[in-house]
Formats: structure tokens, C-alpha cells, sequence
């Protein structure tokens, strides 16, 4: 099996909860089926890969550019060459958030979109507001930094608490503000993200569902540790693939504490989280240095096959089990909106 294959539903879910339900066999040394469900159609155009996100219909590149880590870039002028650079090697999906360095991202990013750069790309943001109100005045101000007219792909950030998913489709919560936008033409997508436990995703699942609402995309952690520790992958990825929404990795190098306590090299990393039924990886490129060896993996990828993953899970699972090296799962030190309460409205 591999991502070409354009999976059934019921053969693959069935394919994928199976590689779930032996991961601590795998863990132990016994054999994973092969973990290479499709999330759509995949083409590749020179070194580029690209993937339809979800049903949307869209095809977007593999690879995503982390709005954070660009505005850690020294100077406007270097960041707008850097951006500039990943479009041009094919990079398509440009990642952002209306809180990123107090709006500097998104700022930043504008500038680099202007000289007919942003037709080629698909811009994805998110808000961290919780009301109507606070919702819409975010998705403005990221529409105004931006200097774009429509956002591609708009995403409440941050459900990291049980309450969240209430607060958002509460009468006069934020899923009226995002059902504004789109009506306004502000708007084409609108999705989700989180970053501490897939409890808190299910829930917003659960209360879309509810509502009739549909999400077209969802941003999760997806790494080598997360397959061992509050599993985004075994408890959430099976139903987004079940129906049809957009899976959107991040964190693919646990914000480089994978890498940087010899867990597992980047290259790994990166060819994990791509083997996943992910549409996009959406990886922090701040330095050419960091976007060439992305490049690089996207160019050589080839999906990992069971023994390749039953392998590095065996490896890795000791360093997932407490949690230690996904501190955005078990401390603060990543809450924006914990730190800022403000920002919810």
C-alpha cells in the first residue's frame, strides 16, 4: 500500500486502527501493518510534493512554512527573501496566527506575498478569540497585516481546554464570527488547532457534530513521541481521516527537542510525520539552512514501511513516555492564550 493508492474507507480505517492497536506490540519488537493511508490525490511537480487537502479539493505542497519561526528572522528584508525563496522551490502552504511576535508574522509576511507572490500560494491564519466580537476583529486585523483580501484557510488556535469547544459554539461564540467572514468573502476555509491533548480536539469534533457544523481542516501535533504519549495519531488522525477533513501536522521535531536531545534526526522526523495521512507538514524553516534540508526531504521522500516505522517507534517510545520532550502537552510554555487571557474575549 502506498499514498497513490486511493484507499476505501472501511479497508483503510480498518488498516489504520489495526497499526494503533499493535503500536505497543510494535513497541516491543512485533511487526505494524504499513501505515501509508492517503489523505487524497498526491502529485509531484519537480521536487515538490503536493496533496488535496481534505475534501476541499485544493491541492496544497506536502511541506508547510511555520509563520512563528519567520518572525524570529533577524530583519523584514531577510525574512521576505527567505519566504520569497520556499515559494519558489514550490512551497505553497504559508502557515500564520493574529498573535504570532504581536502580529510581526503576519505583517511580515504580507510584504513577502506583494509582487505577485500571493497567487501562488494558499495562507492559512487563526485567531485566538472566543467571542464573536474578539473573533472578528482578529480575522480583520490578520486580513489587514497581510495585506491580503480573503484568507485561505482561517483556524480557531489554541483548543486546549475542555471548555474551549463550548465557549466557540456558545450563541454569540467564534464559529459565528468565522461563518461571517466566509459569507463576507473573507474567509474560504475554516478549521481548528491545539496542541495539548487530543481529549480537547475530540470534543470540538463532538460538538461540530452536534451542530451540523463541518471543519475542512484540523492542526494537531505530529511527531515520532506524540505515537507514544497523549496520541494525537491513534486518537484523533483515524477520524479526521474517516471524514474527508484536512490533517495538518505540526510540531514534526517537538519544537526541536527531538532532535536537539538525539532522539532522532530531523530527516526522520520529517519522513515520519509525511508517511502519516497528513495533507500538510507544516515545519519552522527559519534559516535557508533549516528550508534546504526540509527541501531535501520532501525531494527524496518515499514513505516508510512497516519495519521502517515499527522501528523508529521502538526507538523513540522510551523518550515519549513521560512527556518530558513534548513540553507543549504538559506545561504552559507554549499557552499564548494562558498567558494572554485576554485574547479569548
Amino acid at each position: 500500500m502506498n499514498r497513490r493508492e486511493v484507499l476505501k474507507s472501511a479497508a483503510g480505517l480498518a488498516a489504520w486502527s489495526g497499526f494503533w492497536s499493535a503500536r505497543a506490540r510494535a513497541q516491543q519488537g512485533a511487526e505494524p501493518p504499513a501505515v501509508t493511508a492517503p489523505a487524497g490525490q498526491e502529485t509531484r511537480r519537480g521536487d515538490m510534493l503536493y496533496r488535496v487537502l481534505g475534501k476541499t479539493g485544493v491541492q496544497v505542497s506536502a511541506l508547510g512554512l511555520g509563520g512563528y519561526h519567520i518572525g524570529t528572522i533577524k530583519t523584514e528584508k531577510e525574512c521576505i527573501q527567505l519566504v520569497r525563496s520556499a515559494i519558489d522551490a514550490g512551497v505553497t502552504f504559508m502557515d500564520n496566527c493574529w498573535d504570532y511576535h504581536q502580529g510581526k508574522s503576519e505583517e511580515w509576511m504580507g510584504a513577502a506575498l506583494r509582487d505577485g507572490y500571493r497567487e501562488k500560494v494558499f495562507v492559512m491564519s487563526k485567531f485566538d478569540g472566543r467571542t464573536r466580537a474578539s473573533a472578528a476583529r482578529q480575522i480583520d486585523e490578520s486580513l489587514q497585516r497581510l495585506k491580503i483580501d480573503r484568507i485561505d484557510l482561517m483556524q480557531v488556535h489554541e483548543i486546549i481546554r475542555l471548555e474551549d469547544p463550548d465557549r466557540c459554539f456558545a450563541k454569540g461564540g467564534c464559529i459565528e464570527a468565522l461563518e461571517e467572514a466566509r459569507r463576507a468573502g473573507k474567509v474560504r476555509f475554516v478549521g481548528f488547532t491545539g496542541h495539548k491533548d487530543p481529549i480537547a480536539h475530540n470534543r470540538m469534533l463532538d460538538l461540530a457534530d452536534r451542530h451540523g457544523y463541518r471543519f475542512d481542516a484540523v492542526q494537531m501535533p505530529l511527531n515520532v513521541l506524540d505515537a507514544s504519549f497523549r496520541s494525537f495519531a491513534q486518537d484523533t488522525l483515524p477520524r479526521l481521516v474517516a471524514s474527508g477533513i484536512g490533517v495538518l501536522g505540526m510540531k514534526p521535531l517537538a519544537s526541536g527537542a527531538i532532535v536537539k536531545n538525539g532522539i532522532a534526526t530531523a530527516q526522520e522526523c520529517l519522513g515520519y510525520a509525511l508517511t502519516l495521512p497528513t495533507s500538510v507538514v507544516i515545519t519552522g524553516m527559519e534559516s535557508m539552512e533549516r528550508l534546504r534540508q526540509a527541501l531535501e526531504v520532501v525531494k527524496n521522500f518515499k514513505p516508510m514501511d512497516k519495519d521502517q516505522m515499527a522501528a523508529l517507534l521502538a526507538r523513540t517510545a522510551p523518550a515519549a513516555r513521560t512527556g518530558e520532550y513534548e513540553q507543549f502537552k504538559t506545561t504552559a510554555h507554549f499557552d499564548g492564550t494562558a498567558r494572554f487571557p485576554q485574547w479569548l474575549g
